[in-house]
């Protein structure tokens, strides 16, 4: 029996990949039209139940019978509990307007609009974070980080001066990726920790690091070498950012900004743009990351730089002190404090 290989003609590798990709991008659109028909299907049945209680005085005991009647009629169905009837009601009552919801919420899943609607009260905020989910692609749980870490505050704040120094549209864009404050809260450094700790930190914690950054950064390096007519430098660390198609420089110190700071970066600048610029990338973008800064000393120092660069702030998790930590019961002693607790008679024997 020949051997089916030999049977195979040319080029049908080629055409089997072809056909796989096709079948992938068809089950993700499948998926997709699914989701949006779902997420459109609550929200009509929301709508129903609003009306239905405003025009005929429906008591919320209504969504009691209904959520029954429901998972009787369509047992192989999940979502018609009558909590998540109430979320459906809620739902409709946040975005009365349908256009809203066919456009960004139905591609969001359905947890993902909860999550929205739970933990936020501004339709601002929440269309603002359901466009920016769906921009970068989060998951519910970084979705949720991105929420309590009040991302909607913070993006696009950095004190910068790209107005100046890149063309639009550059840099709206190179403004919106740098955000004031940043949450380093997976860091826990003492009083005592350096520059370079924190560097450490930032590299060991790497992709939480990036999700913080936001969307676009790729890593290049951390104390990335730039010799200058025989003399070494040393970038703290090096990024490339996707969208913006520059290197990305960026600088940590421990302490309040300082004016030197900025001319220090521009130096890096510089030097990034001519020994490791492409021809066909934009220019170079600084951030300098200090404890705090001072808005007045930022924007002179800021003013008359020719590259463009941007400071922002960054808050840490501050460690216990370690007389503190001395004084702090231990794992042990919890176990034996909540095992007494569990037992009380143990004490009356």
């Amino acid at each position: 029996m020949a051997d089916i290989r030999e049977l195979i003609p040319e080029g049908y590798d080629e055409f089997l990949r072809g056909l796989k990709e096709r079948i992938r991008t068809a089950q993700v659109r499948a998926a997709l039209a699914v989701n949006r028909e779902l997420v459109l299907l609550y929200w009509r049945i929301g709508q129903d139940i609003l009306e239905r209680q405003r025009q005929s005085g429906w008591g919320s005991k209504v969504i009691d019978r209904l959520a029954a009647d429901l998972r009787s009629a369509f047992p192989e169905m999940s979502g018609f509990s009558p909590r998540n009837l109430k979320y459906m009601r809620a739902f409709a009552e946040a975005w009365p307007d349908e256009s809203i919801v066919q456009e960004p919420l139905a591609q969001l899943t359905w947890y993902h609009n909860i999550t929205i609607l739970e933990k936020l009260k501004a339709a601002k905020e929440r269309l603002w974070y359901a466009s920016q989910a769906i921009a970068s692609g989060w998951s519910r749980n970084v979705l949720v980080h991105q929420i309590e870490s009040d991302l909607f505050r913070r993006q696009g704040k950095a004190l910068t001066n790209f107005q100046r120094t890149l063309p639009a549209p550059q840099s709206e864009l190179a403004q919106q990726i740098i955000k004031d404050p940043y949450n380093f809260d997976f860091l826990s450094l003492g009083q005592e920790a350096k520059e370079r700790d924190l560097e450490k930190g930032l590299i060991e914690h790497l992709q939480k690091f990036l999700l913080e950054l936001g969307v676009g950064f790729a890593f290049v390096g951390s104390q990335y070498p730039l010799e200058v007519e025989g003399e070494d430098f040393f970038i703290d660390l090096l990024f490339y950012h996707l969208k913006l198609r520059c290197f990305v420089v960026i600088d940590l110190k421990m302490d309040q900004f300082k004016p030197e700071y900025a001319g220090k970066m521009n130096f890096y600048l510089s030097a990034v743009d001519d020994l490791l610029r492409h021809p066909d990338d934009q220019p170079s973008v600084g951030i300098i990351l200090c404890r705090t800064k001072k808005r007045m000393i930022v924007e002179y120092a800021l003013r008359d730089t020719s590259k463009p660069l941007g400071v922002a702030e960054y808050r840490i998790t501050a460690a216990l002190p370690e007389k503190l930590k001395e004084n702090l019961p231990s794992i042990e002693d919890l176990e034996a404090e909540l095992s007494e607790t569990a037992n009380p008679e143990r004490h009356d024997e």
